[in-house]
């Protein structure tokens, strides 16, 4: 394996638009590759789809960032706050996963998650009587955020006005570009996070309704099985994960489809094939790019390389869901695709809780998109589509047009 580290360049508009040529050329020249990321760290990238299906599962790379030799990794964290916003089942390993886990896990379920739909569908057809009359929108902005923003704040009891402050501090705490996120501006919105939730609790904890948040307080309450740290946390996670990478799949998969007119008219033809069209949304370029970050607790054989101990590991989804090796023409747009066992969801303890909410909001939105904005187009063309810089990937704005009407 060559020794020269690769920068991936998150600052160059062009790769954002078009990461594959890059990723697929490192992914031949190697399973394990040495990479420069935001803040010239130094991580060690896994490319290949049978080698991350292992990493995710191996107990010798940990998910919490405190495992990690560079110490600048932390230094993106407020030092007095590091604790309480790593207290979360992101940036944890059993056995304390495993705990915040379970308290959450029931929300999820696929039966759970099925009880949402008619909602789902509601909050759907809201936004799109208010876009269809228009003859234009985008559809990042006024449809792809507001939809996943509002089902996860009813999840979580979060009342409805304050949801944009949510979203806010969120954004300038997860945001990843070509640098590293500053500490100072991370700590400004974890303070404001974590007094809004502090004064939400309490005021849950006076009053309980029938929602998440409830149920974790009382969980924190009554069985002791919940810091308050960990439960601050713990909204927080579910909030930003619970809507970022959802954005990423509704605005990105319906970037794809009109970049791709014949899958398009696949789909329009057919609207059977929607399930498997969002499986491939997700594994053709999924809303995580390159990957999961791990850490190794010791020094370690990666696919016969050698990676130290407290390096950083990027087990890079991305490039192993277009490896050829397991999946047959792999940079070809196939919503007919069987057998798409893609990563977008990782492996393992730490597969996302959250996929079937996920799958329910790509299905129900992208599918009401089609049948409700007849003639959707792209209203610039697809190389002009501004992309998000850094690990959450997804177009950052999509304008598009259509035939004005109710759409009904």
């Amino acid at each position: 394996m060559s020794e020269r580290p690769v920068l991936l360049p998150y600052a160059d508009p062009a790769f954002l638009a078009n990461p594959f040529p890059l990723y697929r050329e490192l992914r031949e020249e190697g399973p394990v590759r040495r990479v420069v990321i935001a803040g010239g760290l130094d991580a060690w990238l896994v490319t290949r789809y049978e080698d991350a299906l292992a990493a995710l599962s191996d107990t010798r790379l940990s998910s919490d960032v405190r495992d990690a030799s560079d110490p600048r990794l932390l230094a993106q964290l407020p030092e007095t706050e590091r604790d309480s916003m790593l207290s979360n089942m992101l940036r944890s390993d059993p056995p304390d996963h495993t705990r915040l886990r379970r308290l959450v896990s029931k929300a999820f379920t696929a039966r759970r998650v099925a009880e949402l739909r008619p909602r789902v569908q509601a909050i759907t057809d809201r936004l799109l009587d208010r876009i269809a009359p228009a003859g234009h929108a985008d559809l990042v902005a006024e449809f792809a955020l507001p939809l996943p923003v509002t089902v996860i704040g009813e999840l979580l009891g979060v009342p409805a006005d304050d949801r944009h402050d949510f979203q806010r501090w969120t954004d300038r705490m997860i945001m990843r570009g070509a640098q590293p996120p500053d500490p100072a501006v991370v700590n400004e919105a974890w303070q404001h996070m974590r007094a809004y939730v502090t004064d939400l609790i309490r005021a849950k904890r006076a009053q309980p309704g029938d929602d998440l948040l409830s149920g974790l307080i009382t969980a924190r309450d009554e069985q002791q099985r919940l810091s308050e740290d960990e439960l601050i946390a713990m909204v927080f996670l579910l909030l930003a994960a619970g809507y970022i990478t959802t954005v990423n799949l509704i605005g990105g998969g319906i970037a794809m489809l009109l970049a791709h007119p014949a899958q398009l008219d696949l789909l329009r033809a057919d609207p059977e094939l929607l399930g498997g069209a969002v499986e491939e949304f997700l594994r053709y370029d999924g809303p995580v790019s390159p990957g999961i970050a791990r850490f190794a607790r010791e020094d370690l054989d990666i696919a016969g390389v050698s990676v130290p101990r407290g390096a950083t590991v990027l087990i890079a989804s991305a490039i192993a869901d277009r490896d050829p090796a397991r999946f047959p023409d792999p940079d070809r747009l196939d919503i007919t695709r069987q057998d798409n066992a893609h990563l977008a969801f990782g492996h393992g303890v730490h597969y996302c809780l959250g996929a079937p909410l996920a799958r329910l909001e790509g299905h129900i939105a992208i599918g009401s998109a089609l049948r409700r904005l007849p003639g959707l187009a792209l209203a610039v063309a697809p190389d002009e589509i501004p992309w998000r810089p850094g690990g959450l990937r997804g177009p950052l704005s999509l304008p598009v047009t259509f035939e004005a009407g109710t759409g009904r």
